[in-house]
Parts: structure tokens; sequence; C-alpha cells
């Protein structure tokens, strides 16, 4: 049957996830912590599974959901930042007096805004992009492959450009090139590991919707409003 004909029991809960995920990793990513010998912000500890999520959609569901999801995950995130930036302008009640504390952790500075949104937008469709393409060249199997590899592209270049356009111009070259590689190294290796996860998800997901996407006939313009019909196997 026809992607686009189905009616999926866990893409609609997948979807809700993968956008509270992002939205938590967005207020939490304010926080500088201490990860060993690290310091990286508190976003590292969510965002990264919103690539899991994107190798999902785009496994078992196809380009069309993953970009579906990205779509959603992005307005959503505006919507957060912008009602962030109206209740910060808001005057607060006489009796009110956490107006700082507020606008430390809702009050994005509009660099910040911009390059996170930049470099998720990106990074999300270039890991879901690499991910149905990868599938294609191998077939179907070895996922791992993908997995890896997808997210080695996708992270990269929301690494890149998160720093890039968050720093440059403040920081010696030297000093953001160091910053790009920690923790696009720490991005990867969390993916690495949650490998196993990876493909237990993936593999309950299939039997349990029936469904294998190959986006042989995908239209893979991240602005298209309908994709194509995925074929199943």
């Amino acid at each position: 049957m026809p992607a686009s004909a189905r009616r999926y029991k866990y893409l609609d809960l997948l979807t809700t996830m993968f956008v509270v995920i992002l939205l938590v990793s967005n207020l939490v990513a304010q926080k500088i912590c201490m990860i060993g010998p690290f310091a990286v912000s508190g976003a590292v500890l969510l965002f990264p599974i919103t690539y899991i999520f994107g190798d999902v959609f785009t496994e078992v569901y196809g380009f069309s959901a993953s970009r579906r999801a990205i779509w959603l995950g992005f307005f959503g995130t505006s919507l957060l930042y912008l009602m962030g930036a109206i209740v910060i302008a808001l005057p607060g009640a006489p009796d009110w007096k956490n107006q700082q504390a507020f606008t430390v952790v809702f009050g994005f500075i509009p660099r910040i805004l911009a390059a996170s949104l930049v470099a998720f937008w990106a990074g999300e469709f270039a890991n879901s992009y690499t991910m149905a393409k990868l599938k294609l060249l191998t077939n179907g199997e070895r996922l791992w492959t993908r997995t890896i590899g997808s997210t080695i592209v996708g992270q990269g270049v929301d690494t890149v450009l998160v720093i890039t356009l968050t720093f440059a111009g403040k920081y010696p070259v030297r000093t953001l090139a160091n910053i790009i590689l920690t923790g696009y190294l720490l991005k990867v290796a969390y993916e690495v590991l949650a490998t196993p996860i990876t493909y237990f998800v993936v593999a309950w997901l299939k039997a349990s919707e029936h469904a294998d996407a190959f986006d042989r006939n995908e239209d893979f313009n991240p602005f298209s409003l309908a994709g194509r019909d995925a074929e199943g196997v």
C-alpha cells in the first residue's frame, strides 16, 4: 500500500517525542556542564537523540516523514523563541521578583537563535538525505553504515554551522576549530554508542508497522510539501 495512504500506529507519537526533545534541548542548552574533562552545553545530553529519531523516521517511514518532523521541530523551536521574547518584554507583576532569572533562561540572544535554527535545519536534512541515499546504495543492508554515516555528515554540518555562526569573530579560528572538533566527536560517539538501541527500535517498528521505506522515487527537496510514495519491501 502507498505510504501516503497508510495510517501508522507510532509515527505521530514519535514525531511528538522528537519535537519535545528538541524543545527541551533548546531550553537546557544555555548551561555549560562538565562531563569528565569536557565543558559542553547541556543540549549535548539530549540533542543528539534527535538525529537518532531522524534515522528512524527515514529508515522506517521514508524521507518525507523525516522532512515533516524536521519542519514541525523548526516551527516549534521558532515559536519557543518568539514567545520567550514576547513574555520577557511584557512587564512583570509588582510582586513577581524573578524577571532576571526568567530572562536568563528564556532570553535567547538573537545571534544564537538564528545560528541554532539554521544549524538544526541544515544538519537534520543532511542527516536524513544521507540516510536515505545510503539505504539505496546498501540495498537496505548494514544499518550501522547508515546510522553512523548519516550522523557523521549531519552532525558535521550542524556543529560547524552553529559554532561558526555563533562565535565567528569572537574567538580565534584555532579556538573555534577546537570547539567544533570536541562537540562533533562527542555527538558522533553518542550515536555510535546508541547503535544497538537504534537497531532494536528500527527492527521493532518495522515489524509493528509493516514498513521499510526505500526512497527510490522521492523528491528530496526540503521545501516540498508532499513527498512521493516510498517503496517498501
